[in-house]
């Protein structure tokens, strides 16, 4: 196959751009990859519809990728309780090589073939999950191995990755392949490929917890109340919605720790 993510970069001697230079044909490189994300709409919904399903009937999303991938699936995963208010254990983020490698790369740890699956054990995956393996190459054995081992399991895999064709889109039963082209610094896929990753990423969480109704109107009710700032926001939102006071919506916000409880209280 042919790796768009390794080819040669557009631009040549990046080492004698100016300040300016750098940043503007980055940011012209960027400018391209929600165009790429628009091109594969139809593939994140499917995978949209299967998590809201799954979530839906009791299962769990799990993310799991080496390196930035995988850390791109920590942080998704790691964002979901505080906003939607769900349990940490709903959504998983994996990385190859441990929490460790969340700061550390850890050598080698990408080329495992059983470590995935050692790995998702850990949490008693069943058919009732889905796992997303997230790899910019699409090759990456830890992530490729991992999904082989859930289709022998009967769990539903999905992909997002960044070549056409690529291993990992022939393993996964809904594969997401969103072509970003050659990067600024020639391979290193932190850059578009990272971004096209984290917005997709945003997209199937985010869209998944509006379905499973997380979200109401376009307010976060179920948001974790963890710092000043959510409370003047859940205050805001109470007013908004049953229009008393601050003073009553405060008091109501603290008494349920919850926007939405909240608002059901004061318009029984």
């Amino acid at each position: 196959m042919i790796k768009t993510t390794e080819k040669d970069s557009n631009y040549r001697h990046l080492d004698k751009m100016t300040t300016n230079e750098l940043l503007q044909n980055m940011n012209r490189e960027d400018q391209t990859v929600p165009l790429a994300v628009a091109k594969c709409i139809n593939q994140i919904e499917s995978v949209v519809d299967l998590v809201s399903d799954k979530l839906l009937s009791g299962g769990r999303l799990f993310y799991i990728g080496a390196g930035t991938s995988g850390r791109l699936g920590i942080v998704d995963a790691s964002e979901c309780p505080p906003t939607f208010g769900v349990s940490h254990d709903l959504v998983t983020g994996i990385i190859s090589g441990g929490d460790k490698a969340i700061r550390k790369a850890v050598e080698f740890a990408e080329d495992s073939k059983h470590l995935a699956w050692e790995d998702l054990s850990e949490f008693a995956v069943t058919a009732k999950d889905i796992v997303i393996g997230i790899a910019a190459s699409g090759t990456t054995p830890y992530v490729i191995a991992g999904l082989e081992a859930c289709n022998s399991n009967n769990i539903s895999t999905a992909c997002i990755t960044c070549n056409a064709g690529s291993p990992l889109a022939t393993v996964a039963n809904y594969p997401i392949e969103c072509v970003v082209g050659p990067e600024f610094v020639t391979g290193s896929t932190r850059m578009k490929a990272g971004t096209a990753q984290k917005l997709i990423l945003n997209m199937i969480s985010t869209s998944a917890m509006i379905k499973i109704g997380r979200v109401e109107d376009n307010k976060m009710v179920n948001m974790q109340l963890s710092n000043h700032k959510l409370v003047a926001r859940g205050v805001k939102m109470i007013v908004e919605a049953t229009g008393v006071d601050k003073t009553i919506a405060k008091e109501k916000l603290l008494k349920f720790n919850s926007v939405k409880l909240a608002i059901e209280a004061l318009n029984n």
